[in-house]
């Protein structure tokens, strides 16, 4: 996630946006804070993805043999 100092800039780009309009050098400001967020975003939300493990009511394992391998190559969940 990107630090407060980003996210608090990012919002307060929108306001202003709202109220007042950017200038040129705001709106490309505002476009980078907005990629790097969204990266940010992507990364983290990969990450949890494949940290994840899939169980059936049962209790066996259903992880889709794609994610096991992905998790077997970084060392999650001690795959085999």
């Amino acid at each position: 996630m990107l630090p407060k100092k980003q996210l608090d800039r990012i919002n307060e780009l929108v306001r202003k946006d709202r109220v007042e309009g950017l200038t040129h050098e705001e709106k490309n400001e505002q476009k980078e804070l907005r990629e790097k967020y969204i990266k940010a975003f992507r990364s983290g939300m990969k990450n949890h993805i494949e940290g994840m493990k899939v169980v059936d009511p049962e209790g066996k394992d259903v992880t889709p043999h794609k994610l096991k391998k992905i998790q077997r190559e970084k060392g999650i969940h001690n795959r085999s």
